[in-house]
């Protein structure tokens, strides 16, 4: 895998990892009744999230173009580790230890499956 494939993926999950953060802000602002919901969609944070999506989806397109599942897949758990830590500088919801051992153990098993 090239250094521009990996620099590929992780701006995939970042932006992935953005767009869950959209999605939670938005969630707040849904109005989940049935003469709510419509209006709901009109949402700009919920707009953004979904043309982020939309956009990663395509980045990770194009990344599978190039690699094989198998390779590229187990970064995407590295959200995992991005979704928490902004959450919490940007929602300041909290971290806890649990947390950054779950991180580590991530990053070691995306380092694992990254061996040849």
């Amino acid at each position: 895998m090239t250094f521009s494939q990996v620099v590929l993926i992780i701006f995939t999950v970042m932006a992935l990892s953005v767009g869950q953060v959209l999605f939670k802000i938005s969630s707040s602002q849904i109005n989940f009744s049935l003469t709510g919901i419509l209006p709901s969609l009109l949402n700009i944070q919920l707009i953004l999230a979904l043309f982020v999506y939309f956009f990663a989806t395509g980045m990770w397109l194009f990344v599978l173009k190039q690699l094989p599942l198998r390779v590229a897949y187990p970064y995407v758990a590295l959200a995992f580790v991005i979704v928490p830590l902004l959450s919490h500088f940007l929602l300041n919801e909290k971290l806890q230890w649990n947390t950054f051992v779950g991180a580590a153990l991530i990053f070691s098993g995306v380092w694992v499956t990254s061996l040849k």
